[in-house]
């Protein structure tokens, strides 16, 4: 979590603390298009000698792995996101005291993806990573909280769900006066599920009814298609005649979405923006591995009399925006990541932030606003090329050997092909001295595959499995999930 002061009236941002850099792949990749990310370098690999050390144990997530072990960078598909305890500061009820426990209907441990709260109502998002299954909207009656009590259930579409998207509030416009509930959609099932995000009249909480459902941006880079997309998020603000949302688009690189909601049953699309292409001030020259730059996470709020917009932007960290006109933003201030991280060079290690600029919330003075970035690996890797010092984006695989912190894996490496079953692994050259790691490229067969076809032949001590670049190639990073 990370803490950044106001400079004034909106004349910079103090720079906040962040968390250790994550800690052989050539990081994380999506492997089912998830977010399409713009990306400010790519990774170097097929060099004659690699440098390795892991260091910082830091807390660990548990993203989805794809067909062949890769795992979404941000671990938002991950159904135990929050990984297990290693790591994290131990449990406690200080200054807290539990009032009241409901059991929701069909629902499994990590169902409940987020909550939104209003006028005495909680709202509940029930998503479908754990199953794809009574995915949508707990709505519970909190007035009494000793006593909860839920009175309706909003069933989202078959293979759609709601994430991290769920707000009530009142507009009065015009065209609506009352309550509404937005929230997004994801999927859980590509064929029937649907994007774009759902509004619904809650005026009478117990008895709420859709104004639209699935509505968004249909096209992808100029691409039309037949469904919104996916959004991540969503947040909606009353703007006097007016009223807005803002969504996550999960799909292209323009995404921050802003959706005209004066007359929620014809809600649209009004504009929207790829914020480090038309702010690129928010970009951070260094270190050179804060090169995920996306929409993750967005609020809005009236302050002195402007409409600001806090968006959390991964690692173009958070920006603030005036939002007073939709249709013309206005840079305000962004937040940049210490470099060497604060809170690692505390306890003596020196580690490149790794931002993951995530969720964001102002005080309520608006003196602050309270930052919380995501950790994906218990240690900070660095490797570079050792002739040249050409560092490269890498972490460790899942369930491989580790590497101990504070220690290196140097070696000469050897071009090892594929590396998949029938494919010839080739023998360590006789001449070479020393460790050899073996360099592989990624496709075709699962990391695991490569791994144990490396460890048959012999001779090596490391692998590194690197994404081919080009136009045309992968350019993601990834993370491995590997048994070697």
């Amino acid at each position: 979590m990370a803490l950044v002061g106001w400079v004034g009236p909106f004349e910079g941002v103090r720079r906040p603390r962040y968390g250790p850099e994550r800690a052989i792949g050539a990081r994380r990749e999506v492997e089912r298009t998830f977010r399409m990310r713009k990306r400010r370098g790519v990774l170097a690999a097929g060099a004659a000698a690699l440098s390795l050390m892991i260091a910082v144990p830091v807390a660990l997530g548990h993203p989805e792995p794809s067909a062949d072990g890769a795992i979404a960078d941000d671990g938002d598909r991950d159904a135990h996101q929050h990984g297990d305890a290693a790591g994290h500061l131990p449990a406690s009820n200080a200054n807290v005291q539990l009032v009241s426990k409901l059991a929701l209907k069909n629902v499994v441990p990590g169902k409940i993806a987020d909550v939104g709260v209003y006028n005495g109502y909680a709202y509940l998002a029930s998503w479908g990573v754990e199953t794809c299954q009574y995915n949508g909207v707990h709505v519970v009656d909190i007035r009494n909280p000793a006593a909860p009590d839920e009175v309706a259930f909003i069933q989202s579409k078959e293979g759609s769900y709601p994430g991290e998207g769920v707000q009530a509030l009142s507009i009065s416009t015009p065209k609506f006066t009352g309550d509404i509930l937005v929230t997004n959609n994801e999927k859980c099932k590509d064929k029937v599920g649907f994007g774009g995000l759902n509004i619904y009249n809650v005026t009478n909480p117990a008895h709420p009814t859709p104004l639209v459902e699935g509505l968004g941006d249909s096209t992808v880079n100029g691409q039309g298609k037949k469904d919104a997309n996916e959004i991540h998020s969503v947040f909606a603000w009353d703007a006097g005649d007016k009223a807005y949302a803002v969504i996550v688009d999960n799909e292209e690189g323009a995404d921050v979405d802003i959706i005209d909601i004066t007359d929620p049953k014809m809600a649209k699309l009004v504009a929207e923006y790829d914020l480090d292409v038309m702010f690129p001030q928010i970009l951070q020259a260094t270190p050179a591995n804060l090169v995920e730059v996306f929409h993750h996470d967005v609020i809005v709020k009236e302050i002195a009399g402007k409409q600001v917009m806090s968006v959390s932007y991964w690692d173009g960290g958070y920006v603030l925006l005036d939002m007073t006109n939709p249709l013309a933003p206005k840079y305000l201030a962004d937040s940049d990541f210490p470099n060497p991280d604060t809170e690692p060079l505390a306890s003596g290690f020196t580690v490149a932030p790794e931002g993951n600029a995530h969720q964001s919330e102002f005080t309520s003075d608006n003196q602050f606003l309270i930052g919380a970035d995501e950790d994906f690996a218990p240690y900070a890797l660095v490797a570079s090329n050792i002739p040249d010092g050409t560092p490269l984006n890498a972490s460790t695989g899942s369930n491989t050997s580790q590497l101990a912190a504070g220690t290196t894996l140097t070696g000469t490496s050897v071009f090892a092909g594929r590396a998949c079953n029938g494919d010839t692994v080739p023998p360590v050259p006789p001449l070479l001295v020393g460790s050899q790691i073996a360099v592989v490229e990624r496709g075709v067969c699962t990391f695991t595959e490569k791994v144990a076809n490396v460890i048959a032949r012999g001779g090596y001590e490391g692998v590194l499995i690197f994404n081919r670049t080009g136009s045309e190639a992968c350019n993601q990073s990834l993370g491995m999930s590997v048994e070697g």
